[in-house]
């Protein structure tokens, strides 16, 4: 049966017509149309089942019942019915009979039908499904306009699906905050993360509901694993530790480290931190932990978060690796996702194609993971309800910014305090964020997993430290030269590439890494530097700060420009790694001619150089330790310098009684502060064939596993840079969005990467 009929050139529903739907296709019958009682009934209860793992499940399921309870009016049906029309135009369809806000009524409903008194939860929620989480007032867009708004009349009748079912008239988190703390900004922030958890199980369940009828081969592409995966996963990491050989000190010292984990693994869940030296083997011994203690815990996936956007992919690399054979058998379990090939603008599609983070094991960024914390888009919300019951992994914890530290911090504590997730401070120097005596805004009740710190320093203890005091660039050549295998680590991407331009006139086998080249690139040298390395051949390598996390490589000497304590800690870690230089291997520290360009690195710079006045040894917790109190602990002014906290407040007996600034939330916060665009670098033959695949794809296919891959060919240019090019020609965009590089042969080079002006703005970016 059809149910259009024409009336005045467009169609309208049929007056018997009682049948709403969510969603129409073209050149379908009106009988496989996606009936919106269906859709609501379907994605209140997979968001509901999304929110289980925090006792939110009421609050969902009502989000998923009401979410589109807008598409009722027959002004939403008809705009519906004529967009299937094959005999009209879509822009004739728009201008006949416009899209209808559709959010706008759930969001009335819940607050009329609701008398709790965090009732706007559900508003925000449902107002914001679409366009993203709203400001309680504001200017432009806000709840409370969304609230006053007049909307198109739509049907209501005594159905289940209109009724508020809620046995809890708070939540119980936001319940026990309020008899802890009172109705302070502690309770306020975790009111306004609950909402925002709310609204992640809402997007999620939203968006999957609508992909299984939209496109349904899109839905069969994400992975489906069996419900032991992760003991499959725990029993192949084992497997392949237990045929690690055991040759040397080090050996046996990664060895104990691994053991200690899995021995502090059956914990209860919470905060912990993993001290161990760099060359300790934190990166395995970290994912045991988390395996085990997932396992023993009925939690659901480990997510390992890197601060550095450059070297994500050598962590993945190591993970697939070591998980092949599971690979090969259940697709992909490790998910790397990073903020170099993002989604833009959002879409259907766009929301359709965005990551959820439903796999076993996430690697992604720093900027990504707190960014989508405190964002108030769909598609980076998305994914926030699977951190929950999960075990989070900070590798390098103490890149936290200190701009943002008491957000970041607050977060922290609320995924552990009230989301059933356990996150380690994954470092080789802890920031001392995890002592709340020394720490005013410090984590409390971090459990260290490794009972002797102090004493395994001492045990991993490997290199000779002397620092060198000035140096120019001559002077620095003329001591690289009287070495045959070393590494030089320099803070600025045009020091390095200086540097290299001196050194390959007089050296045959010099190598340059900086994020100038994109990641395939730089695996593809490392792998020429392990080659030669493992075949004691010469070697001369200069970096920038890419290569001091995440990265596997041992040199017998390594150079370093003065920089923070964590950072030099870091390059000690590329020196004598594995132990195998008995007399220990050479470590030098300078300061370059450079300096007035290095004003970014300043801060650590400046408490790095106090530190040394007290401290021979860099190296040591105690260095470390009062490194940290220089950078962190002495800057309480910054610690929340955009006043992120203070958006989100309880107002009492105000008409709405929470002041929520979610879209100004969003836009404040931002680690990295919207400096870079990517470039996709067609390099290699694969790097060719991705951009002729994206180049010469349907614009609306976003392909998840082929933005997946291109995150491997791109790289990150300053906004500046990027505007000069567009103008300049120096890239073409496809589909409408992505860029990709043009003239590979001038604008990128096998020695430096891509060739335009990248020094970098922002110290978490090399």
């Amino acid at each position: 049966m059809d149910y259009r009929t024409k009336e005045q050139g467009r169609l309208v529903l049929q007056s018997e017509s009682h049948t709403a739907f969510a969603h129409t296709k073209a050149d379908t019958p009106p009988s496989d149309w996606h009936r919106l009682s269906e859709h609501l009934i379907a994605v209140g209860k997979r968001a509901a089942e999304f929110a289980s793992s925090f006792g939110g499940e009421e609050w969902a399921f009502l989000a998923g019942q009401w979410h589109d309870l807008g598409k009722y009016a027959d002004t939403f049906q008809n705009y519906l019915l004529n967009a299937t029309a094959p005999d009209l135009h879509i822009a004739e369809i728009t201008a006949r009979h416009p899209k209808t806000d559709h959010s706008t009524a759930g969001a009335q409903h819940a607050v009329d039908q609701i008398s709790s008194p965090f009732k706007h939860i559900l508003a925000f929620v449902i107002a914001g499904h679409h366009a993203g989480l709203l400001d309680t007032i504001g200017e432009g867009a806000s709840l409370e306009a969304r609230l006053n708004k007049k909307i198109s009349p739509w049907k209501h009748d005594s159905h289940e699906i209109f009724k508020a079912n809620l046995t809890q008239t708070i939540p119980k988190l936001i319940h026990e905050s309020l008899n802890k703390n009172g109705a302070n900004k502690k309770t306020a922030f975790t009111a306004a993360f609950f909402t925002r958890m709310i609204f992640s199980c809402l997007v999620d369940a939203d968006y999957l509901d609508t992909e299984a009828f939209m496109d349904i081969n899109r839905a069969k592409e994400r992975d489906v694993y069996p419900e032991n995966i992760l003991e499959l996963i725990n029993d192949q990491l084992n497997e392949h530790i237990s045929h690690l050989p055991i040759l040397s000190k080090i050996d046996r010292i990664r060895h104990d480290i691994y053991r200690e984990c899995i021995s502090a693994a059956q914990e209860t869940q919470g905060l912990f931190s993993l001290t161990v030296p760099t060359g300790g083997g934190k990166t395995l011994s970290s994912l045991a932990f988390a395996l085990k203690h997932a396992l023993i815990h009925g939690m659901k996936r480990i997510i390992y978060v890197i601060p550095f956007t450059s070297i994500i992919e050598q962590n993945a690399i190591v993970f697939k690796e070591v998980f092949s054979e599971l690979r090969n058998k259940f697709g992909e379990l490790v998910i790397e996702h990073h903020s170099t090939i993002d989604i833009g603008q959002e879409t259907v599609k766009s929301r359709l194609a965005s990551e959820n983070w439903n796999a076993p094991i996430i690697v992604t960024t720093s900027v990504q993971f707190y960014e989508s914390l405190f964002s108030n888009r769909t598609s980076k919300c998305r994914k926030l309800h699977n951190i929950a019951n999960s075990v989070v992994i900070l590798d390098e914890a103490q890149t936290l910014p200190v701009n943002m530290l008491h957000p970041c911090i607050s977060i922290l504590e609320e995924l552990t305090t009230n989301y059933n997730t356990t996150i380690v401070l994954c470092t080789a120097t802890q920031p001392a964020i995890n002592n709340r005596d020394k720490f005013e805004i410090g984590l409390k009740n971090v459990r260290e997993i490794i009972k002797n710190p102090n004493l395994l320093y001492e045990y991993l203890e490997r290199i000779n430290f002397k620092d060198l005091k000035n140096l120019t660039d001559d002077e620095l050549i003329i001591h690289l030269k009287k070495h045959k295998q070393v590494l030089c680590i320099v803070n600025t991407r045009n020091h390095a590439r200086l540097i290299f331009e001196k050194l390959s006139k007089e050296i045959e086998y010099c190598f340059h890494l900086s994020a100038q080249m994109c990641p395939e690139h730089r695996n593809h040298t490392l792998k020429k530097i392990h080659q030669r390395l493992l075949n004691g051949l010469e070697c001369y390598v200069i970096s920038t700060q890419i290569i001091e996390a995440g990265v596997d490589i041992d040199f017998p000497v390594v150079y370093r420009s003065m920089s923070g304590i964590d950072s030099i800690t870091q390059a000690g870690g590329r020196c004598n790694r594995n132990g195998t230089i008995e007399e220990k291997g050479e470590f030098y520290l300078f300061r370059s001619e450079h300096i007035s360009s290095e004003k970014i690195f300043s801060e650590q710079i400046n408490a790095a150089s106090q530190t040394l006045a007290l401290y021979e040894n860099p190296f040591s917790l105690a260095a470390v330790e009062l490194y940290f109190q220089l950078y962190y602990w002495d800057q309480q002014d910054r610690w929340d310098e955009k006043k992120i906290l203070d958006d989100f407040q309880l107002c009492g007996k105000k008409k709405i009684p929470v002041n929520f600034q979610f879209q100004t939330v969003s836009n404040k916060f931002k680690i990295i502060d919207d400096y870079y665009e990517s470039i996709i670098i067609p390099w290699g033959r694969k790097g060719v064939h991705l951009c002729d695949q994206i180049r010469y794809s349907d614009p609306e296919a976003q392909n998840r596993k082929l933005l997946r891959q291109l995150q491997r060919f791109t790289v990150q240019i300053p906004k500046r840079i990027y505007e000069q090019q567009k103008i300049n020609g120096g890239f073409e965009i496809v589909n409408k969005h992505y860029a990709i590089l043009l003239c590979p042969e001038i604008n990128y080079s096998n020695d430096f990467g891509i060739n335009f002006n990248l020094e970098p703005t922002h110290t978490l970016i090399f």
